[in-house]
């Protein structure tokens, strides 16, 4: 690799780090080349990009980014065979690898980078994955503001046949 495609890689990585608010780092070596396939269609129906690139490529570009020092903990997972997942959902590649990992040891999370938050080593999986997405925070939410409502509307409608009860039988005693 030229010192031009090398600076031209780490603009492109810095670039990527700079626009995501999430990202993982992976180890996804010793798995067959027919793994790593089946591993990239499955990140790539979840929305998520998988990169090989190399460590020193990867740290540069992290260095240069403007909020470099709050990367900083993701350097030293910068060793041994790396591949960088970017996503546009906080847990997807989480989600997929756990899903991945029933049927091969690989791979294994090096490192994620949620919101500005950095979490370190593959013990995190289970907690990655059951991180929630944006759409199902909004769901919750919207969920959690319409139970009142339909509260409402049903003591509204009960109500509504109770006072029908109480005008009937006044009209049936009135009418003795």
């Amino acid at each position: 690799m030229t010192r031009a495609e090398k600076t031209a890689m780490i603009e492109q990585l810095k670039e990527k780090f700079a626009n995501a608010s999430f990202f993982y780092f992976t180890d996804s070596s010793t798995l067959t080349v027919e793994q790593v396939n089946n591993l990239r269609r499955k990140l790539f129906e979840a929305g998520v990009e998988m990169k090989v690139v190399k460590n020193t490529l990867t740290r540069k570009a992290l260095e240069a980014l403007e909020d470099s020092k709050e990367v900083e903990p993701l350097y030293e997972v910068l060793q041994g065979p790396t591949a960088v997942m970017f996503t546009e959902v906080a847990n997807a590649p989480a989600r997929v690898i756990k899903e991945f990992r029933k049927e091969s040891e690989k791979p294994v999370i090096k490192a994620a980078y949620i919101d500005s938050a950095i979490y370190l080593g593959d013990e995190q999986l289970e907690m990655l994955a059951a991180l929630k997405s944006k759409e199902e925070l909004l769901g919750d939410l919207l969920g959690l503001l319409q139970s009142p409502m339909k509260n409402l509307l049903g003591s509204l409608q009960s109500g509504e046949q109770t006072i029908m009860n109480v005008l009937k039988a006044l009209e049936e005693r009135g009418g003795e």
